[in-house]
């Protein structure tokens, strides 16, 4: 009995079977190692696989939250929920019917009330403390302001005042200003009295200038009754005596003859004197100005003339009779 043997063309040669065997260890090999690597850093991770299973979904439930949510901005929804709270916390007695005003003692506060007044009787969740602070930051007054609610009926407004630094000389009335040169409220002379007045074109903006410029010399601060930048660039100051001292250009030369003529008071007693005017502008030298000081000059050297004619007079109709004789 005889065997066939069938030979099939274009099958796979050992070669190649064994090349592929080879390949495919390798892939195994491989995934086995990246296997294990991300085995390896999952269980640095210290959360477990469940865990990050819910954190996927809290985000996934959250982003269709948001989404709805924006849709239903769209519609309204929030704005109707918004006041249907509101209207809810007003029943229940949340509501604006008190306001308690705090650190006022300067600014009327009428015109805290005033500011605060767009909020009363709204609840209190409605009610916009941002706005109202802002409101009470453009009142003259207000340097600072805090607005709380006090559950369940009180607007509660702390205030910070500015304080007055000195009287603003306008051409028709006078201004109280602080430190800032902020403009506070027109005030009256009476009120004005004992304040530095300041005077001068842009002198609210010279305000840090000048406190340098008095800190030279304490011992004078307090006999300084007023304050002329003259020209944009030089202070004339005028003690409570009504004298004046012009002081030169430049901050550090002003604060020097400041000084110098602090000294010069402290030895010779230069204010309550006779001189009205101290000129320091020169460098040099310091001019004394002392009222009706010319016309008492002239008075004077008129006197001491008057001697002098009269003694001259007889010599003159002495002279023709010399003459006569001689002749």
């Amino acid at each position: 009995m005889s065997q066939s043997t069938t030979i099939r063309r274009g099958g796979s040669s050992a070669r190649k079977v064994a090349a592929r065997q080879d390949t495919a260890r390798k892939v195994k090999a491989a995934r086995e190692k990246g296997g294990s690597a991300i085995d390896r850093l999952w269980a640095l991770v210290p959360i477990s696989e469940e865990t990050l299973h819910r954190a996927f979904l809290a985000v996934i439930l959250g982003g269709a939250v948001a989404l709805a949510w924006t849709v239903a901005s769209f519609a309204g929804v929030p704005a109707m929920m918004t006041a249907q709270v509101a209207r809810l916390a007003a029943n229940a007695g949340f509501e604006v019917r008190r306001v308690e005003v705090r650190g006022v003692k300067r600014l009327n506060e009428l015109k805290v009330y005033e500011a605060a007044l767009a909020e009363r009787n709204h609840a209190m969740p409605l009610v916009d403390l941002q706005g109202v602070r802002q409101r009470l930051l453009q009142l003259s007054w207000v340097q600072d302001a805090r607005v709380s609610r006090q559950l369940p009926d009180t607007l509660v407004i702390d205030v910070v005042e500015r304080k007055p630094y000195a009287a603003l000389r306008r051409a028709d009335r006078l201004v109280l200003i602080d430190q800032q040169g902020v403009a506070l409220e027109p005030v009256s002379p009476a009120r004005a009295h004992g304040r530095l007045v300041l005077s001068g074109w842009n002198v609210e903006g010279q305000v840090a200038a000048l406190e340098a410029l008095l800190d030279a010399a304490p011992a004078l601060r307090p006999q300084v009754g007023e304050a002329a930048w003259v020209g944009n660039r030089r202070w004339n100051l005028t003690f409570r005596t009504g004298q004046t001292l012009m002081l030169p250009e430049g901050d550090r030369v002003a604060a020097a003859a400041l000084v110098s003529f602090a000294r010069l008071d402290g030895t010779n007693r230069l204010l309550g004197g006779n001189a009205m005017t101290f000129d320091m502008r020169a460098a040099d030298r310091i001019y004394f100005r002392v009222p009706g000081h010319a016309e008492q000059a002239a008075a004077a050297k008129s006197a001491a003339a008057k001697p002098a004619l009269a003694s001259a007079a007889p010599e003159k109709s002495a002279k023709p009779a010399t003459k006569k004789e001689n002749d």
